[in-house]
């Protein structure tokens, strides 16, 4: 089932009710098991330490967050796109951060987030990108039934809730 919405850039992360509003996404995508850096539970602080981050990132101005609304204005979901800003990288970027509401999951919101965002990298004149999944996590065949070649493997990247090594996949997308 594909639910509606709507996609927006957004360029700087000054509004309150959306700065609460992603710090309970990355809560619930942590707290639900996903690789995105953090152990679950996910502690208030990392939650504002993450998306400062990402508001600097934004303020640079090579780095642009899209995020996906249902029809009733609920956040459904976002994704991140990290620009090369080194001469010889001018035409890549790396996607980052695909985070959907667990309760908004398998409605169409993750597919139409990456195509929103490949739609962004070629308005910014990328044509390759990248991006990186746990291995054995859902991310692993999602990026591969929407057009994403695995580049490889590597062992041991990250370190899980678990306490064990875990290896991470490499895609990359030409546009």
């Amino acid at each position: 089932m594909t639910i509606p919405l709507a996609i927006t850039d957004i360029p700087a992360l000054n509004d309150h009710r959306l700065r609460a509003e992603l710090e309970a996404l990355l809560e619930d995508a942590v707290n639900s098991g996903a690789s995105v850096g953090y152990h679950a539970p996910l502690e208030p602080h990392w939650k504002q330490a993450f998306w400062n981050g990402v508001a600097a990132q934004l303020s640079g101005g090579a780095h642009r967050l899209l995020i996906a609304r249902g029809p009733d204005g609920d956040l459904l979901g976002s994704v991140q796109l990290a620009l090369c800003t080194k001469p010889n990288g001018a035409h890549r970027a790396e996607v980052q951060k695909l985070l959907v509401f667990t309760r908004h999951r398998r409605n169409g919101v993750a597919r139409r987030l990456m195509a929103a965002v490949e739609d962004t990298a070629r308005g910014l004149g990328r044509s390759l990108l990248v991006l990186d999944t746990l291995k054995g996590d859902s991310g692993e065949p999602f990026y591969e039934a929407t057009g994403w070649r695995r580049a490889g493997l590597i062992p041991g990247y990250t370190v899980e809730a678990d306490g064990a090594f875990h290896d991470t996949v490499l895609f990359y997308k030409t546009l």
